[in-house]
């Protein structure tokens, strides 16, 4: 599919993607979304919370909302998302990956950017409800990535299921990792990894067997995270391997029904690696939007709804 041409041109400010990024991450605010929140058990016996919003009137229509590295349901970027999808008519499924609701999954194991078996549960969840006869995704950073490699793995897709949307994609997972330990994004890169490694702490607590306090403590970049406990807690050799395995670029090729990726070309955490425009120019269902502006998940615009936001719900709307 020929590489979309990108009409977003955000005020002066937000041409500067650190800004964009900032902004969206810390700044942004979404009000007057109701969420009521629902949990399923995995099958390996853990957990999700899911966190519902409805649109006004009973819809056969929603979309399924995948946060990014230490997100949850609450993020303006997925509160942002439901609040138009409902205006527009969808029902909205936030999921808060494995330990990202504010409890801490059962297992030793928690979330990846790979982990396509927990979407493939919220999906069979979704379709078990027998409610909806058209079904979307859309992810954001990690989630688009595991969104991607989900329609790419060549199983067989539910019928239910029409179309997705990826913004801010690290298509590539070791070559974002290099941008991120980057001296520029070295504030981005230590907020991650406090977050990780808290989260580290308390599994330590319940797997002191699993995880020791040395192995924490010599954690010191997110590269090391996922050497010492990605990898392990998930079946991967070492970091390098799980980067192989699960960046969702080798899969874009098998993608068979229509995907939108969103990629701005300021965005701080992404490689030349991660905009997939071979990719995109050899499949015809697969979609490449690349603003010259946006940040990391950023894309401002005035009012509630940014650009990211519209397009991806006037894409969903093609595809029905």
């Amino acid at each position: 599919m020929p590489i979309q041409e990108s009409k977003y041109s955000p005020p002066f400010i937000f041409r500067n993607g650190h800004i964009a990024t900032i902004y969206a991450g810390l700044i942004r605010r979404v009000n007057g979304l109701e969420q009521k929140r629902e949990r399923i058990t995995l099958p390996d016996g853990d957990f999700l919370d899911l966190d519902w919003s409805y649109a006004k009137i009973a819809s056969q229509k929603m979309v399924i909302l995948l946060h990014g590295l230490e997100g949850h349901g609450q993020r303006p970027y997925m509160t942002g998302s439901a609040k138009l999808l409902n205006t527009l008519g969808y029902d909205a499924c936030a999921v808060n990956f494995r330990g990202c609701s504010g409890e801490t999954n059962l297992l030793f194991r928690s979330y990846h950017s790979g982990a396509t078996e927990d979407l493939e549960a919220v999906l069979n969840h979704v379709i078990g409800m027998d409610k909806y006869s058209s079904i979307y995704i859309k992810g954001f950073s990690l989630g688009g990535n595991m969104t991607l490699k989900y329609l790419g793995e060549g199983r067989l897709l539910p019928k239910q299921l029409k179309a997705a949307v990826a913004i801010s994609v690290p298509c590539d997972l070791h070559n974002s990792l290099l941008q991120l330990l980057k001296i520029q994004n070295l504030l981005y890169s230590k907020r991650f990894l406090n977050h990780l490694t808290h989260k580290l702490w308390l599994k330590h607590q319940k797997f002191p067997e699993d995880l020791g306090t040395k192995e924490i403590n010599s954690i010191k970049t997110l590269k090391d995270f996922d050497d010492i406990y990605t990898s392990r807690a998930h079946g991967f050799k070492d970091a390098m391997d799980y980067y192989r395995q699960c960046s969702s670029k080798q899969f874009l090729s098998a993608i068979t029904i229509p995907a939108l990726i969103v990629n701005a070309k300021d965005d701080t955490f992404l490689g030349s690696a991660c905009y997939p425009i071979d990719e995109a120019c050899d499949n015809s269902s697969l979609h490449l939007n690349m603003p010259a502006h946006g940040g990391h998940v950023g894309f401002y615009e005035a009012g509630d709804t940014n650009y990211t936001e519209s397009l991806a719900a006037k894409f969903m709307a093609e595809y029905g």
